[in-house]
């Protein structure tokens, strides 16, 4: 029969040979973690503000509805009613929309602001990194040649 062969040891001398710094690790889940917070948050503003132009804008649509279905005494208002239903309907949705618009806007630009200062953060984390496995090559280097 043929044994298995234990790779327990192997793995072992592999992870061994390359060193993680389990610090910058803990840092950059921290880091991740921290990001994604502030996206989440972001997104939920987004979705807050949004539900309430909706509701607004069916609330004021229910509204106009209201007004339109109501008795009239002369045929004339219905055509006049139907109008200005039209007429306000048109005008809700011009002006929901761009507060829609507004509410993209603020969520693409505090998306941007935090995608540029994360990139900030990981370009000085990536430099502090790069400065120490230098060091440590170098001191490495200099021991290896004595």
């Amino acid at each position: 029969m043929t044994k298995t062969e234990d790779f327990t040891k192997i793995m072992q001398d592999i992870t061994g040979a390359f060193p993680v710094d389990t610090k910058a690790v803990e840092e950059a889940f921290k880091n991740s973690a921290v990001l994604g917070e502030k996206m989440s948050k972001v997104a939920l503003d987004a979705a807050g503000k949004s539900a309430e132009i909706s509701s607004g804008w069916t609330k004021a649509t229910l509204t106009k509805v209201g007004e339109m279905s109501s008795a009239k005494t002369e045929p004339a208002d219905y055509s006049k009613a139907m109008t200005d239903f039209a007429s306000a309907t048109a005008e809700m949705a011009a002006e929901n929309m761009a507060a829609f618009a507004e509410v993209a806007k603020k969520v693409q630009m505090e998306t941007v602001e935090l995608m540029l200062a994360a990139g900030k953060d990981l370009q000085e984390e990536a430099t502090t990194a790069v400065k120490e496995a230098t060091a440590t090559a170098t001191k490495a280097a200099k021991a290896a040649t004595k």
